[in-house]
């Protein structure tokens, strides 16, 4: 990988270089991009703009602003990561992670200790660095969060999603950003662990994970949640499978989650002959105590 650099994103002119990456990380549709004038607006009342560069081209952005969320005790103060994109080019480099953790670095300066974002709980590659790189964790599913989108990442699905929650002090984050950062499991871990799967889906003829008919209701304090390796390539090649795959995820996790589990890990076994990928969920009273 070429050395890269990570800065504060500020003037219009680099905003437009960050509309021009929107377009060839979310192609298809111009009315999902994020125009400029926003995002000078959002820096100017404490929004974050990180670009990464390789040879001054701008390669990468994360995108976020301040927010407050209502809980029982009154509203709390927190930092709404909205967009995370890297070019088509430099995928699977490493530069999501180092423009999360910049994005970890500076938010704690402003004296705030969570960030939450959404992301499709069906992709793969997103869950294993939101989840197993970074340290986030989830209880919250939210049906269809944008309605219907066109472009060419989210057109013919509901757009359901995890909002994640990020919290940056944990002992959890400070593993896996810190000097000497934890490794990430991998599937021997689990099987050695005898973790207990929710449901066996089986492979179909063509190759893709069919949807199982039904699953186990939680009840021991890990359970596993397998899901498609590659949803994207399902979705191009059948559309009507990742469609049941979508509505089957919904059950699965809204009933883990009102049952009191939270997401805790990802497996992402990529480069077996045979792809898997799997959640860990946890009953929620150890990461509750966690995040203090």
């Amino acid at each position: 990988m070429a050395d890269y650099a990570i800065r504060l994103l500020e003037t219009p002119e680099e905003m437009v270089s960050v509309e021009d990456l929107q377009r060839l990380v979310w192609p298809g549709s111009e009315t999902e991009i994020v125009p400029t004038h926003v995002l000078i607006t959002t820096i100017h009342n404490g929004g974050i703009v990180l670009g990464a560069f390789v040879k001054e081209q701008l390669v990468g952005f994360v995108f976020g602003f301040p927010g407050f969320e209502m809980l029982p005790d009154g509203p709390h103060p927190k930092h709404c990561s909205h967009m995370l994109g890297v070019h088509p080019e430099w995928r699977d480099s490493g530069l999501g992670f180092a423009l999360k953790r910049a994005q970890w670095q500076i938010v704690r300066h402003q004296g705030l200790d969570r960030i939450t974002w959404t992301y499709d709980p069906l992709l793969s590659r997103n869950a294993y660095l939101n989840i197993a790189k970074l340290g986030a964790i989830c209880n919250t599913y939210r049906r269809s969060e944008y309605g219907d989108l066109h472009d060419g990442l989210n057109a013919g699905l509901p757009t359901d999603r995890f909002q994640v929650d990020w919290w940056l002090t944990t002992r959890r984050v400070e593993q896996r950003l810190g000097k000497r950062a934890r490794g990430t499991l991998r599937l021997s871990n689990v099987n050695k662990a005898g973790l207990e799967p929710l449901y066996h889906p089986q492979t179909g003829p063509d190759g893709w994970l069919l949807v199982p008919e039904h699953f186990t209701p939680p009840a021991t304090p890990l359970l596993l949640a397998e899901i498609p390796p590659d949803f994207d390539a399902l979705k191009a090649a059948d559309l009507s499978l990742a469609r049941d795959w979508r509505y089957f995820a919904r059950e699965v996790f809204e009933t883990a989650f009102a049952s009191g589990y939270y997401v805790t890990d990802f497996i992402y076994d990529a480069r077996s002959k045979a792809p898997r990928s799997l959640y860990i969920l946890t009953d929620g009273q150890a990461i509750l105590n966690d995040i203090g």
